[in-house]
């Protein structure tokens, strides 16, 4: 038995655990042979393909240079070109980059900035808002602002308190609008955070950019932070850069990562805006932002973050998208008409359906580990969410791929609603 302890695994109901050996384009090979297409871009990173070859060698060239130092006071090349890369590609308004290392450090730095901004200035807003059924991290700030259950209830002598605004369901929008605009009535809050367009780990729901929009204007209307958390959602994902193009709107703070090395390293960015950034700047060394890893702007993972903006460039990454999104509506009215799925849904990219369990909903669905069984021999890379499943692949996959994911979904919906 191997002793490594793998992240959302339950190892007592001994699922297998294949080997994977190497990856190229939409595709992972594993040690006994088999080739899987990776339905889910390897838990959302991997937006231009595996081992995509100008990253490969950007990151190859970078580690014969300088492979680490340390930030804190210190710059590099490859930290100062990605900087000015992403703001020239970000909306304008935001101006100022900082650097970390996952989805779940940038909403942390997220959250540091919104408190460290009006304490700085001494004004008593700490109050953070969240929209239900939201996910943002497994650290304990992230844990804190997402939705509570399965996934932080052993920790919830850990988290903060947070005020929870509903989630605006097709036909119920306007009562999340109220309650955000009455939320935001209280003299404390600080901020509000939201998965811009979808919800990921929550379950892939999906709500309209004229509502996001309406948020963004509800929480500038009483000088609320607005921050998008676009970890999922960035690099294409929901058919533009950014979810938030969508609605045509600037946050206040934005945090990226998975898609922004292409998949290929660990890196992340929190994006903020002028005003967040001079909140910090003083001769005051006590109102300096304190944050900051051992890995801060790692020079590798800076070089092949630069790769993937210079594929952004010089490549037709959007057409790649379109084309992709098409191919993705035409498979999802396909499963739609399968017995047994309900609300099959699209933004961009990504599509998603339930499938129906009588028993149990949810992320503990007992219908989960039954598709993933039968996933895991078509093979495809699929991880449903528990009774939900979602297809999210590299903007690379190809026609004969995308309809061999589509056939395993068939055929697992369609052996689970058999009796």
């Amino acid at each position: 038995m191997s002793p490594i302890w793998h992240p959302f695994t339950q190892h007592g109901l001994q699922e297998p655990i294949p080997l994977v050996e190497r990856a190229e384009g939409a595709a992972l090979h594993l040690a006994d042979g088999r080739r899987l297409v990776d339905a889910i871009s390897s838990w959302w990173v991997t937006t231009h393909g595996h081992s995509h070859p100008r990253i490969a060698a950007a990151i190859a060239e970078q580690a014969g240079k300088l492979d680490q130092v340390i930030f804190a006071g210190w710059t590099h090349e490859p930290a100062e070109s990605l900087a000015q890369g992403l703001i020239a590609l970000m909306p304008e308004g935001l101006s100022h980059v900082f650097f970390s290392d996952s989805g779940s450090t940038a909403v942390e730095v997220a959250l540091k900035m919104a408190l460290g901004f009006w304490h700085n200035q001494g004004v008593a807003r700490h109050r953070v808002l969240v929209m239900e059924h939201s996910y943002h991290g497994d650290t304990i700030g992230a844990m804190s602002i997402g939705a509570r259950g399965v996934f932080n209830r052993a920790y919830e002598k850990l988290l903060f308190d947070v005020g929870t605004v509903p989630f605006p369901a097709a036909g119920a929008e306007q009562a999340t609008l109220d309650a955000l605009d009455q939320a935001c009535r209280a003299q404390d809050v600080a901020a509000f955070i939201v998965e811009p367009l979808v919800l990921g780990a929550g379950g892939m729901l999906m709500y309209g950019p004229e509502t996001l929009r309406a948020m963004r204007e509800i929480c500038a209307g009483h000088g609320v932070l607005f921050i998008a958390d676009e970890v999922m959602t960035g690099w294409g994902r929901t058919g533009t850069l950014l979810a938030c193009e969508q609605a045509g709107i600037v946050p206040d703070i934005v945090c990226l990562a998975k898609g922004i090395t292409g998949g290929s390293l660990p890196l992340a960015v929190t994006l903020a805006s002028p005003a967040v950034f001079d909140a910090h700047w003083s001769t005051d060394p006590a109102k300096q932002f304190f944050h900051s890893s051992s890995y801060t702007a790692n020079p590798i993972a800076c070089a092949a973050a630069n790769a993937n903006l210079a594929i952004w460039r010089d490549e037709p990454v959007q057409a790649r998208i379109d084309a992709l999104v098409g191919r993705q509506a035409a498979m999802l009215a396909d499963l739609a008409r399968l017995p047994n799925v309900a609300n099959p849904r699209q933004v961009g990219t990504i599509i998603a359906l339930d499938v129906v369990d009588p028993a149990s909903a949810g992320y503990l669905s007992q219908v989960g580990p039954r598709l993933r069984e039968s996933f895991r021999q078509a093979p495809v890379l699929l991880r449903p969410l528990g009774n939900t499943v979602y297809v999210m692949p590299p903007y690379c996959v190809d026609e004969t791929d995308l309809a061999a994911v589509g056939k395993a979904i068939g055929q697992a919906v369609e052996t689970l609603a058999q009796p």
